[in-house]
């Protein structure tokens, strides 16, 4: 089977969710069987060579090729989930994105002390996202050994936000 462009299979939707921002659409590639399995497979390869115990899926659209990856590496899967959506007892980090501010929480049992995790999110844009979230890796004595997305937008820096960590994403604009 020969390679699939990617990028091909994201489609923009301009102005939502609010004027000015192009969103980026993963769903053409999650309805392309081969696209989603080349995707899943080229983030566990990744994902594999950093030796996780767990990767973290950031809400929501974190949760579809996260726990696919978890999987396929054959280590574990965690949930960070909008504030109260986990049962107690949780840890909050709250974040500015592009478009206004968002939290996530974590169950605070889900991260032993020495804990190698991958945290997976369908898009890098500025970074507010896995950088509060890294946050509460380390704050439950967790690893964070790598950071992957489907989606790069390299016009808003992420990448230099998350500069200390080891960044990886499959498609760029």
């Amino acid at each position: 089977m020969s390679a699939i462009d990617l990028k091909s299979r994201v489609r923009e939707v301009p102005d939502f969710p609010t004027p000015g921002i192009g969103f980026k659409d993963i769903t053409p590639l999650l309805l392309d069987p081969d696209a989603l399995r080349q995707s899943v497979h080229e983030l566990a390869e990744w994902t594999a060579e950093r030796e996780p115990d767990l990767v973290l899926g950031a809400e929501a659209r974190g949760f579809w090729l996260g726990a696919a990856v978890a999987c396929k590496v054959g280590c574990g899967f965690v949930p960070a989930r909008r504030p109260g959506k986990l049962p107690p007892d949780t840890v909050s980090a709250s974040y500015a994105l592009e478009y206004g501010e968002n939290a996530l929480e974590v169950n605070k049992h889900t991260i032993a002390e020495g804990a190698r995790v991958v945290i997976h999110d369908d898009v890098l844009a500025t970074g507010g996202t896995v950088e509060a979230i890294a946050g509460l890796v380390e704050k439950l004595g967790g690893h964070v050994v790598g950071v992957n997305f489907v989606i790069e937008l390299s016009f808003l820096n992420g990448r230099e936000r998350l500069a200390e960590h080891d960044v990886f994403s499959l498609i760029t604009y």
